[in-house]
């Protein structure tokens, strides 16, 4: 399907800058490669030769153009005599939107600092680039390029190496590009005028008779309406057309998925009665809630279909996602199958082999499953961590088939794990990974086996149609009996550093009573450059440092919790001490565990009921939420407690507001959805569609996606095989980006 571009338009679209332009090396920076990506590069805004912008708005740090008026220009050390060299010439200026003002700062020889001074005449309107810094307590742009311009946004005056800003200017609307230091606006329009000199006029992609029915306009014509616009109304007919080229890609390559995952064969797994299934449903010590059984029957229904199931099970923290997921392997295991279930990490995959077992009892010991014994079933584990010996072992086990179910990490994906016959794939926080791997681990079966993909992040439609388009949905919203109530308090750590200690006090509390506490941080130690999760939210340049685990550990072991049991558990430490420290803590042999991130999802403890956040801020609200998932899952109410450092009125204090509001994490979702980009929300790891979703809002632009949907699976039905080479070339183009993802992270 990958292979040459079958069309003259994506072959442009997809060739390297470098070929087109010389040297492309500024555009990196923006992750503008192709000739497609530099026309994706979409204005942030458009300025005509009446508009100013919006002072107001700056903020420290960001690379800006704005037009504005000039209010005055003052040179200052001119002369050359012997002190010249101490006493740099500098030119300062005010530019204003009548409503505020910004400084600017100049330097350079004396002759060049008069030219600027004349040209910076008061009552001149110019475009003036730079990075925001602050200097004295004001904003101020040092040095930036500029240029002077008339009513009509034409150049009339300007320094020499603005020439690029000629070429794109004399029009009535001029784009302002999302630029870096080293690449201003109008040199981003001047080289994108090239590319469109490139492009020329290919033919569109698209039948003439789905442009129709979409309501858009040709390709060609869209580029040059986005880039070239005479008026707004011109340049959103443009990007409308290339936003339905991104939903109509996605849903297309989505549609195609699901009919390919239809074609292929599948073995039936119809449910077996007086099997392991029947076996361990009789073992359960409490009731399926009616959301668990009603999935599962949906489950097994799909089971027993000759071709794949391919389905998305989403569910609130807690929902009793794990017992479905377990139900479906039993009854696989049942037809004489095997389950693997890949989890994102090891302290994971551990806590998953260890619920798995302990669910299963004596059910977890069986001499071989091919025959669909009813008597159990070995369960095994491999990681990347284990030695020699024990992955030997493990991949002895699941190759005989005497292991039906393997669950492990990215390891199962070796070109060494072989399975007997491998029925089913149960695939945990979906999101953090890609759909190339889940097709690599599919790949080890004889047969398409079936896929259960698991998410405690709950997702909106809009995203789930884009995101999870190839894959079915199911909701589990019910919390099983026997859960207590959580509650979450936010606390402003500097300015209440009594609340702080009281926390400390808390948990000793808790210990005293025999219950168990998290307390989660940011980052491992003081010397991590990174103080974020990540989901990479914007952190102030100005922000103290995120504490430590590490330190924090060290600190509260020799204070106040220096009479209690306290483990530490990050990322980088040897597998077996986290297997350990964690096994130590779901036993209760410690009172608290100090944490990083790695406890976000699967970690099990009934016994905890207490969590503090430290930086809370420096977390999005989908992994606030998982996190506070990890208490209140037994007998006893929790608590999550969210420490903060940053100011009150701020988007941080915002999103801890919401997370302490509530605990419905579909209202988070949508919440979280409002607040960021889709792709960010389900974490950075997504292959397939989140690096495409360029334009694409799911929010703002769900009835576009619905519509394109629609429109792609009746284009699919007419031509299920592509043979249009403009189709096919859509669906290329994001298949190629999807591996090309995958490839850059394995």
């Amino acid at each position: 399907m990958i292979g040459e571009w079958q069309t003259e338009t994506f072959a442009r679209l997809e060739t390297k800058l470098s070929s087109v332009i010389g040297k492309a090396t500024p555009f990196e920076k923006l992750k503008i490669n192709t000739v497609g990506d530099l026309l994706m590069h979409m204005p942030r805004r458009y300025m005509d030769g009446t508009e100013l912008s919006e002072l107001s708005a700056l903020t420290p740090g960001e690379e800006v153009a704005v037009v504005a008026e000039v209010l005055d220009a003052r040179a200052y050390n001119l002369d050359s005599g012997p002190g010249y060299s101490a006493r740099k010439p500098r030119l300062e200026a005010t530019i204003t939107d009548r409503k505020g003002r910004l400084k600017l700062a100049f330097f350079g020889k004396p002759p060049l600092i008069m030219h600027w001074q004349r040209v910076l005449q008061p009552g001149a309107r110019g475009i003036f680039a730079g990075k925001v810094r602050e200097f004295n307590g004001a904003l101020q742009l040092a040095h930036p390029d500029f240029v002077i311009i008339d009513e009509n946004g034409a150049v009339i005056a300007g320094a020499k190496r603005n020439a690029d800003l000629a070429k794109v200017t004399g029009t009535k609307l001029l784009g302002l590009y999302p630029q870096t230091a080293k690449l201003p606006t109008w040199s981003i329009a001047a080289t994108i005028g090239l590319a469109l000199d490139f492009l020329d006029d290919v033919e569109d992609p698209l039948p003439p008779a789905l442009r129709l029915e979409a309501g858009v306009i040709g390709l060609t014509d869209a580029f040059r309406a986005v880039h070239r616009p005479a008026t707004k109304a011109e340049a959103a007919d443009g990007r409308r057309r290339l936003q339905f080229d991104e939903a109509f890609a996605l849903q297309l390559t989505m549609a195609r998925r699901r009919a390919d995952a239809r074609s292929h064969g599948a073995t039936p797994r119809p449910r077996r009665a007086d099997g392991l299934l029947d076996a361990f449903d009789a073992r359960l010590p409490y009731r399926l809630t009616d959301g668990q059984t009603e999935v599962s029957d949906v489950i097994m229904e799909e089971l027993s279909r000759p071709y794949p199931m391919q389905r998305l099970l989403q569910g609130e923290v807690g929902s009793g996602k794990t017992v479905v997921a377990l139900r479906s392997m039993l009854n696989v295991i049942d037809s004489g199958g095997q389950a693997a279930l890949l989890a994102p990490t090891e302290v994971l995959a551990a806590q998953h082999f260890q619920t798995i077992t302990k669910l299963l009892g004596d059910l977890a010991h069986g001499g071989g499953l091919l025959a669909g014994a009813a008597g159990g079933t070995e369960v095994a584990l491999i990681t990347g961590s284990m030695s020699a010996a024990q992955k030997r072992e493990a991949m002895l086990r699941a190759a005989s088939g005497d292991a039906g179910i393997v669950v492990g990490t990215h390891a199962l994906l070796g070109e060494r794990i072989q399975f007997a016959d491998l029925g089913l794939v149960v695939i945990d926080e979906q999101h953090r990974f890609g759909v190339e791997q889940r097709a690599a681990l599919a790949a080890k079966a004889e047969l398409r086996p079936h896929v259960l993909v698991l998410t405690a992040t709950p997702i909106p439609r809009s995203v789930a149609m884009t995101v999870f388009g190839d894959l079915e949905v199911s909701t589990l919203t019910e919390v099983p009996a026997g859960r207590a109530d959580v509650s979450t308090v936010l606390v402003d750590a500097k300015a209440k550093p009594a609340w702080v200690d009281r926390a400390w006090q808390r948990v000793v509390e808790e210990a005293a009573a025999g219950r168990q506490s998290f307390i989660v941080c940011a980052r491992i130690s003081a010397e991590s450059k990174s103080g974020r999760t990540g989901e990479d939210l914007p952190t102030p340049e100005d922000a103290e440092p995120a504490i430590a685990a590490e330190d924090l550990y060290e600190e509260l072991t020799a204070g106040p919790l220096k009479d209690l049991r306290v483990g530490l558990l990050h990322g980088q430490q040897p597998a077996d001490q986290k297997d350990e420290t964690m096994r130590s803590f779901a036993a209760g042999d410690l009172d608290v565990l100090v944490s990083t991130t790695v406890i976000e999802v699967g970690v099990d403890v009934p016994n905890a009921s207490v969590m503090v956040i430290c930086d809370a801020d420096r977390f999005g609200i989908s992994q606030l939420h998982q996190l506070r998932g990890r208490i209140g899952r037994g007998e006893h109410p929790g608590v999550c407690l969210l420490l903060t450092r940053t100011p009150p009125d701020t988007t941080a204090r915002e999103r801890l507001a919401a997370v302490a509001a509530t605990r419905d994490g579909f209202e988070l979702a949508q919440i979280d959805l409002e607040q960021r980009r889709e792709g960010d929300v389900l974490g950075a790891s997504q292959s397939g569609v989140r690096s495409s979703l360029r334009l694409l809002r799911v929010l703002d632009d769900r009835d576009l996606i619905e519509r394109a949907r629609e429109l792609a699976e009746r284009e699919l039905a007419k031509d299920p095989e592509l043979k249009r080479p403009g189709l096919a070339d859509l669906v290329a183009q994001v298949e190629r980006r999807a591996a090309g993802d995958w490839l850059d992270r394995t």
